[in-house]
Order: C-alpha cells, then structure tokens, then sequence
C-alpha cells in the first residue's frame, strides 16, 4: 500500500474509532438528560455537568489536532488531517446515536452541534454536508501537491464558513427563551457550503491543468 492510501487508512480508522467515543458519551448523556427521548425545548443542564461538557468539546478539538500534528509534517498537510478526521468523526458520530438510539428520526432533525461560545443550532443534515466536503477537500488537499492554497481563496474559504456558521447561530434566541428552533436559513447555509466547495473545486481543476 502507498503511503497515501495508508495514510488515509489510519485517519479513516482513527475518526471511526473517536466518531463512535464520541456518540457513546452522547448516549450516556442522553441517557440522564432526556430518558424518554432527544427534544426542544432542551433539559437544563447541571452547572458543573455543563463545564465537563464545555471542557470536552475543547479536549475533542485537541485531540483531532493533535493527531494531524503526529501524522503529517507541513501545516498545510496537517490542516488536511484534521478536516479529514473532523468530517470522519462527525459522520460517525451521527450513525452511532442513530445506532443505539434511532436517533435522528429524520436527517432534518435539529440538533445542538457545539456549545462554544454559544449553542450552534441546525438540522442534522447541515454539518453532515459540511463533513462531506471537509472530506473531499481534505483528500485533494492531501493528493494533489500540485494545489497551492493562495490567500485569496483561505479569505472565500473563510468567507464561506462564516456564512454556515451564521445559519448555525440563527435559532438561538429561540433557545435562549426556551422555545424550539424552527426555521433554519438554509438559503444562507446553501451559499456558504456551495461557494466554498465550488470555489474549492475549481481552483482543484485549474490546478490539475
């Protein structure tokens, strides 16, 4: 096997294998939060149970950077690593819960992604698309050493996360008042995750040429 491939191979078994830890914590804390069942308005969460959590989301960021620190050399090698991973996780993280929990019923199904600094709300579809491409740009990034990321496209790339993480932060005055979220921008989600694989893609393709 060319390095490569093995190299793929290993961040593939490791976002597996972390995407699944993940998911079984979540399952222990749905478990004690909501017995009968994931919904909004969400439970309240006990102070220091809320700082565990905090703490952990910080130690899972860590974690996937330390592993592309160890597995690659070059920064810009190891930023592939860890999108490469980060999309892994995330994915797996997802199956597990619908494994043990058949949970999300629906991949429109709103869930809390982060609480740092504040709760990203959305559809369970949003960051798995987002995963996706972190997977696919990762793998580019990590074949074609013929790709150089120019300034002008991290300020797109970035431009267009900021608009995905806006949709993630739209609902939240609705969960602040204890409401539900309802309605999820996803025109707004829709122009950050296309413009930055679109742009992405082509700046991949004239690189090939």
């Amino acid at each position: 096997m060319t390095p490569m491939p093995r190299l793929l191979l290993w961040c593939t078994l490791f976002g597996v294998a972390f995407g699944y830890i993940e998911g079984a914590v979540v399952v222990y804390l749905r478990e004690l939060l909501y017995p009968a069942g994931f919904a909004f308005p969400l439970a309240d969460i006990p102070p220091r149970l809320l700082q565990v959590e905090l703490a952990r989301e910080l130690a899972t960021l860590l974690l996937l950077w330390a592993f592309a620190r160890v597995a690659v050399t070059g920064a810009m090698r190891q930023f592939a690593v860890f999108a490469f991973c980060f999309g892994v996780w995330d994915i797996v993280y997802y199956l597990t819960l619908k494994l043990w929990l058949g949970w999300p019923a629906s991949i429109l199904d709103w869930d809390v992604l982060f609480l740092i600094p504040v709760p990203w709300l959305a559809p369970v579809l949003a960051p798995v698309l987002v995963s996706v491409a972190l997977i696919a740009a990762a793998a580019v990034l990590l074949y074609a050493t013929e790709l150089v990321i120019r300034p002008l496209d991290w300020a797109v790339e970035v431009a267009a996360g900021a608009l995905i993480l806006a949709s993630f932060f739209t609902e939240v005055p609705a969960l602040a008042a204890g409401e539900a979220p309802r309605d999820y921008p996803w025109a707004l989600f829709s122009v950050g995750w296309a413009g930055g694989v679109a742009w992405f893609a082509w700046r991949a393709l004239r690189a090939r040429r």
